[in-house]
């Protein structure tokens, strides 16, 4: 089966061709068409034009455009379930999690496009100002690009190709090589949904290619980029005067305090540390226990952990699956290895079957090791225990990453404190920091980026304000 790219409403075939496996079963699923520079060239051209019919196109009908689309993806849920398993070997019940999370994305995306509005000003709050109107007005960019990871195949290109369209910009989307399919599948949605022809195009390939293009072309105004750090940073130092929105690194932490029901919490941790196989950028990474619950916390932490159920994505009954790619399995081993000889201790897990990786809980892994400080991106956690709420702040804040954490707690000083003092994006109180909803926002600090998503929010940020200002003495 040969996947073509789409552009200016039609399939195109690709300059060449390279195999797409499952990574479960590493059998053949399709051949990805990539683009060659003329293609990328043609992409932008086409969203360039669509553009300016995209921004004259009255709110009601992109949120209606929007409304449809997702309308449609509801009717084929199971089909998309299907594919983000096949393709990214996410758990099906997981990807049917995630299919619903992207309806809801587009859904929000229909209601906020009637709600992009400025304010008004009253000049006459500065001498000089007298007799003057003013208001402001939120207009679209023009194209943006949307560059996607493998991780949310559909909900976090939802996160970019949503709001695009709500408020009247035009996409090239570029998504993830690893899962295509799930981008190309919305393709016809949004064409059925009746989305003027040129305002999505999805153009896969390299990397160096694709998205070397899309960031340096002066007719892309927008960058919204999720991935690692080291290609972000990139993006932004080439990106010019263009607005970035950069999603990238994490290493999510959550602290338990003492006074915590552990019952209540720990399979709830469990699945913050382990759904989709840890390949979640708020993965639940590191956990800070206060050391008179630290035993009893990590015995049922273990205990529940032994509980999931490892195998086919495909199988309902899957909770862990295939790593992305044996590249990711083998860097993640040595990870565990490295922590070994440093003196953690691997209280279940730290062995690979194939592409999957057993789900590993450490024990006392250093803040120098990588299992701390970088982001795992696999089904490894580690507890460590803490003496006081302030140890275990200054070791949460001890990253170069600020995209989420957690603080369990019965005490509500103790919570107020550590909203105050943690220094990420966003604190989840009585929650893992794997928390999220589509309409919140979300974003980071230090090197887990800039900007902001969550549909309204990222509007803001593919859009700019205009100021209008009536002079009534003239």
């Amino acid at each position: 089966m040969k996947k073509h790219l789409y552009i200016n409403g039609q399939w195109v075939e690709g300059h060449s061709y390279t195999e797409l496996s499952s990574p479960y079963t590493g059998e053949k699923i399709a051949d990805i068409a990539s683009a060659n520079e003329e293609q990328v060239e043609a992409a932008i051209e086409a969203a360039e034009k669509a553009s300016k019919e995209m921004a004259e196109l009255a709110s009601h009908k992109r949120a209606a455009i929007l409304e449809r689309a997702a309308i449609k993806l509801e009717e084929r849920k199971e089909e998309a379930a299907q594919l983000i398993a096949l393709e990214a070997a996410k758990p099906i019940k997981t990807a049917r999690a995630e299919v619903a999370r992207t309806i809801a994305t587009y859904k929000f995306s229909a209601e906020e496009a009637k709600r992009i509005h400025g304010e008004t000003l009253p000049l006459d709050a500065q001498e000089g100002g007298e007799g003057r109107t003013a208001y402001t007005v939120r207009e679209p960019l023009g194209v943006v690009a949307a560059i996607t990871p493998f991780n949310f195949p559909m909900n976090l290109v939802a996160h970019k190709v949503g709001p695009a369209i709500a408020s009247g910009n035009a996409v090239v989307l570029k998504p993830a090589g690893q899962t295509p399919l799930s981008s190309l599948f919305l393709a016809d949605l949004f064409e059925e949904a009746g989305l003027p022809k040129g305002a999505l195009n999805i153009v896969t390939g390299s990397g160096a290619l694709v998205g070397e293009k899309l960031v340096t072309d002066d007719r892309v105004k927008k960058i919204s980029f999720t991935g690692s750090p080291e290609v972000g940073i990139g993006i932004r130092n080439k990106a010019g005067l263009k607005k970035v929105t950069l999603e990238l690194g994490s290493n999510a932490a959550v602290i338990i305090d003492k006074n915590v029901d552990i019952d209540k919490i720990i399979s709830r941790a469990v699945s913050g540390a382990f759904a989709f196989q840890g390949q979640v950028c708020i993965s639940l990474q590191r956990i800070y226990v206060m050391d008179e619950v630290y035993e009893e916390f990590v015995e049922k932490f273990v205990q529940e952990t032994k509980k999931l159920t490892v195998g086919d994505a495909l199988d309902d009954q899957t909770d862990v699956s295939a790593l992305i790619s044996p590249k990711d399995v083998k860097r993640a081993l040595s990870w565990i290895e490295e922590a070994k000889e440093n003196g953690a201790e691997v209280a279940c897990g730290g062995e690979a079957e194939g592409n999957i990786l057993y789900p590993t809980v450490l024990l006392h892994a250093g803040n120098e090791l990588k299992v701390s400080c970088q982001e795992v991106f696999a089904p490894i956690v580690h507890i460590n225990k803490v003496t006081s709420i302030d140890e275990a702040i200054d070791e949460v804040n001890n990253s170069k990453y600020g995209l989420q954490a957690g603080i369990y707690t019965e005490n509500i000083h103790t919570a107020f404190a550590a909203t105050k003092k943690i220094h990420v994006g966003g604190v989840m109180i009585n929650d893992i920091p794997t928390f999220r909803v589509d309409h919140m926002p979300y974003g980071g600090v230090k090197e887990s980026g800039v900007g902001r998503e969550g549909v309204k929010y990222a509007i803001e940020e593919m859009t700019e304000q205009k100021l209008i200002v009536f002079n009534h003495n003239y």
